[in-house]
């Protein structure tokens, strides 16, 4: 039987103590919340620049071009600006390139801008997605980062193209669910009953804005307890989805906002749990800003009916079918949803064998 003597015992706790830490190195990041990550002040400054440079070659009623854009386009047709923020490959560029190439009138009528990670190593799709890369930040979840990348995203898109008309956010798990003609047309279609309920030709963002939802008054303390005063009152504060599709002049004040609620919004959280600034700020900012040029609903279909750790339902290959396809377009709303997630990368191969037969099958 091993015996300690009562001169060797202290060494006992000590050696545990030092097997103990590489165990709890390990499990740290699983049982502690994430840490805040606060916006640098270099990275800060460099944003202004950019939104100060979209806003001042962006006036929010400037009526689109016909001219040449600074892409070389000279078709007069507007566009759709598809918007990817990622941290991870492009799963289903594959299956996007079909969808970009499948519209007998896709050619000059979109553009596409990635926001990768830089900390992460990201394998190029190539295709369409040729050098569409911006220059990008780290982005964290629980944290106002993913709200600077969105932002990012559409400051550069206003800059480089003046023809760009919607904005459309995606993350690498959604993907389309019709042809780009469908998409296209859905978007630019107005309907005799919209001209007449709102008299003009000013389109509407298509962007999720809820009040009324059980989680809002954790979702607005999550900063602290009466942070967000005097500029957001809780009667104003929405929570919506994550991914929308923005009018050109929505994102411009989108890009125009620098103090007034930016400066609460990037405030790093207290309640981690309760901290999800990116489905908070776009919803709060343009339902106090124009709340009627607003659909109050997003285009992108997704299943939280068993969410968790705040992650929706990821659909699998098994899951995937063309009644699966029709279910995930319907809507309770004025429009079909365009796009769907989250999907698993596996997914990948039977979409591409349903894409012509079912999804570009409008």
């Amino acid at each position: 039987m091993l015996t300690f003597s009562s001169s060797s015992s202290p060494l006992v706790p000590t050696l545990v103590l030092l097997f103990s830490l590489p165990l709890l190195f390990l499990l740290a990041p699983r049982i502690l919340p994430p840490r805040p990550v606060p916006i640098s002040l270099p990275d800060e400054l460099d944003d202004l620049s950019l939104f100060r440079r979209a806003s001042a070659d962006s006036p929010p009623h400037r009526p689109l071009p016909s001219a040449k854009s600074r892409l070389g386009s000279t078709n007069p047709k507007p566009k759709i600006a598809f918007l990817f923020l990622t941290n991870s490959d492009l799963h289903f560029a594959s299956l996007w390139e079909q969808f970009f190439s499948n519209g007998s009138k896709s050619i000059g009528r979109y553009n596409i801008y990635i926001h990768a990670d830089p900390t992460v190593k990201i394998n190029p799709p190539g295709g369409v997605f040729t050098d569409r890369f911006i220059p990008a930040k780290r982005t964290r979840r629980s944290s106002a980062t993913l709200i600077a990348a969105a932002r990012r995203l559409l400051a550069t898109a206003l800059l480089d193209d003046p023809r760009n008309a919607f904005f459309a956010l995606l993350s690498q798990h959604c993907i389309p669910l019709h042809s780009f003609d469908f998409v296209y047309n859905t978007l630019f279609h107005r309907s005799i009953a919209e001209l007449a309920q709102f008299g003009s030709l000013q389109y509407r963002s298509f962007i999720e804005i809820l009040s009324t939802e059980s989680i809002l008054w954790n979702r607005y303390n999550a900063r602290g307890k009466n942070v967000m005063l005097p500029e957001v009152p809780f009667e104003q504060f929405r929570v919506g989805s994550q991914f929308f599709i923005l009018t050109r002049r929505h994102a411009v004040a989108v890009v125009r906002d620098r103090r007034r609620l930016w400066r609460k919004f990037k405030l790093p959280c207290v309640s981690v749990n309760s901290c999800y600034p990116e489905e908070h700020y776009f919803p709060t900012l343009l339902s106090m800003e124009d709340s009627e040029g607003c659909t109050h609903y997003t285009l992108t279909r997704v299943n939280w009916t068993d969410s968790i750790d705040g992650h929706p339902h990821t659909y699998r290959p098994p899951e995937l079918s063309p009644d699966l396809i029709y279910k995930l377009r319907q809507s309770n709303f004025t429009h079909p949803y365009l796009f769907a997630r989250k999907f698993s990368p596996d997914c990948l191969t039977p979409l591409l064998n349903i894409s012509d037969s079912v999804i570009f099958r409008d």
